[in-house]
């Protein structure tokens, strides 16, 4: 399906030292300052992920000159939970922009949804020819009562949106190809226990946090060697799905001008980007830890700033790629 991304839009958190700030998150210091990282942007109580949400979108959309009510489809792909349950935070988001004719969808796969969110477009403009304009969204906003920052994972988490206007036929930033793998068998691998149907909030209660570093060893029984070969099998699925990506156009990895992935730490992105076969320099290895995770908002920032930055140039063929809990692994190709 032949459509184009036409304008970004961005919005972030205050940015703050990691080396000034790690001792508020941990005590393991040393741990997470060898990730890499140099900043990560967070946010005031006040700020809510739909709020993130509106204003790249309002940027993006200002950006092509688009108007709300052009909209025929709102996209919005989200990591932590929004600002309340039983709630869509795509419809609200739909609502506040003003595209009240528009489609508005919520894609909740973690990390890897701002990369399946790409797919979904494809489809919609695909079996929906009177679709002419979509607004895509990834947003993260940590929810730090049941998730911390810097410890609960080895991405170090920010907070802020990224959002792009996409066009039927539009020239530039062209969707070629998207692939994804699924694997179930590791679902319960990130969860928070309380708060769900099996085990609701009771009033009075100190809330759960999600699984962190070590409660993810439970899930492999404490075997090092299970757990090693788990983040084996993640990087190799990354690689695996960037080349399917390519195979369904034609192409190989070597034709990829750059590879974005997920905003990780130096350690991952250097492991999956030798999978690849790809010089780091190639990837987003610098504004990874210059920024830190955006969660579902890392391809799209990550793309916007290689734009703007002259990274890009014309016919270059660019792969997003990365996971997201469930497990899913996905790949997006885009020619500039």
């Amino acid at each position: 399906m032949d459509y184009g991304l036409m304008s970004f839009g961005s919005a972030l958190g205050e940015p703050a030292a990691v080396a000034d700030t790690v001792r508020e998150y941990t005590e393991d210091v040393e741990r997470v300052l060898e990730y890499g990282y140099r900043n990560i942007h967070r946010c005031p109580d006040a700020v809510g992920l739909t709020d993130l949400a509106e204003e790249a979108a309002r940027a993006a959309l200002a950006e092509s000159g688009t108007d709300p009510g052009e909209l025929d489809l709102v996209v919005l792909a989200i990591t932590d939970i929004p600002e309340y349950l039983y709630w869509d935070p795509a419809a609200a988001l739909q609502a506040r922009l003003g595209a009240h004719r528009a489609e508005a969808v919520l894609v909740s796969q973690g990390c890897v949804g701002g990369i399946t969110c790409f797919d979904l477009l494809a489809g919609r403009f695909a079996t929906r020819p009177e679709y002419q304009r979509a607004l895509v969204i990834g947003a993260n906003r940590t929810c730090e009562a049941y998730w911390n920052r810097m410890e609960t994972h080895s991405l170090l988490f920010s907070d802020g949106a990224g959002a792009a206007v996409a066009g039927r036929g539009h020239p530039r930033l062209r969707w070629r190809a998207g692939e994804v793998i699924s694997d179930g068998r590791y679902a319960d691998l990130f969860l928070l226990e309380e708060g769900g149907a099996a085990d609701p909030f009771r009033g009075g209660e100190q809330p759960g946090t999600a699984r962190d570093a070590w409660d993810l060893m439970e899930f492999f029984e404490y075997d090092a060697d299970r757990f090693e070969a788990f983040v084996d099998l993640m990087n190799d699925r990354v690689r695996d799905v960037v080349t399917q990506a390519c195979k369904r156009i034609g192409a190989s990895v070597s034709d990829l001008s750059r590879v974005v992935l997920l905003n990780d730490n130096i350690g991952t992105l250097t492991k999956v980007a030798d999978r690849l076969g790809v010089p780091l320099e190639r990837t987003n290895a610098d504004i990874s830890l210059e920024r830190g995770h955006f969660g579902a908002a890392d391809h799209l920032l990550n793309l916007q700033h290689h734009l703007a930055s002259g990274h890009l140039g014309e016919g270059d063929l660019i792969a997003l790629a990365g996971m997201g809990r469930g497990m899913h692994w996905g790949c997006t190709l885009i020619e500039s």
